[in-house]
């Protein structure tokens, strides 16, 4: 059964802005292993913690049990990380509008890997976001409509394979049915001139990369 409610994913990235990430009060909140630093720094509390537990103190995690958050715990030499461990449990739920909030910046490895993770094809009908508050990315397949404000940065960055037939509105430089190539750099540091831009493509995958150039700028529609 898919859920009408948000899953909200919190990783053990980056933080640059923690107060910009627009929270509802029915997300489901998931604190994955480190992540619940930044859950604590905001004030809140999970649903649920979830990973190997290698970032956080026996303390910390006895202290959520208290409070009753539920807690999956994996050892250690697994074969996912503790990020894809959270998206499979939150998908088993019926989870298909995902946040997952400071997964970039770091050690680029970690970074492109939680990047990647949003090329699994059980995502293909979900609505999934990484944003940590200055940046957020989504991956496309066909069209997206963001809100941002005059000034803020868009990258489009093929992914895996030419991106063709794309075409842009409410950006400085448009795209019209052109097609963007793995190894250019041409879908760099577009610019938004108004408080909406859009991206459609007919075939492949881009990433769309949305900087705000204003920290406290809101997110997505």
């Amino acid at each position: 059964m898919s859920k009408t409610e948000r899953a909200v994913l919190f990783a053990n990235g980056a933080a640059p802005n923690p107060t910009a990430i627009a929270l509802r009060g029915d997300d489901f909140l998931v604190a994955v292993d480190g992540g619940l630093h930044h859950l604590q720094a905001l004030g809140l509390s999970p649903q649920l913690l979830i990973g190997d537990m290698d970032s956080l103190s026996a303390q910390e995690v006895e202290a959520c049990r208290q409070a009753g958050t539920e807690i999956l715990r994996f050892p250690p030499a697994k074969n996912k990380t503790d990020l894809e461990l959270a998206l499979d449990e939150v998908l088993q739920r019926g989870y298909r509008n995902i946040l997952i909030a400071f997964a970039l910046g770091g050690r680029l490895d970690q970074t492109l890997g939680n990047l990647a993770l949003l090329a699994r094809p059980d995502l293909d009908k979900c609505r999934v976001c990484i944003d940590d508050g200055l940046t957020e990315v989504y991956q496309l397949h066909d069209t997206i409509a963001l809100a941002c404000q005059p000034g803020d940065t868009v990258s489009l960055l093929p992914w895996g394979e030419p991106a063709q037939g794309v075409e842009t509105d409410g950006l400085e430089y448009p795209l019209k049915s052109e097609t963007l190539w793995p190894w250019q750099t041409r879908g760099i540091s577009n610019r938004c001139t108004s408080e909406r831009f859009s991206v459609s493509l007919e075939h492949g995958a881009l990433l769309i990369i949305h900087t705000r150039q204003n920290q406290d700028n809101g997110g997505t529609t």
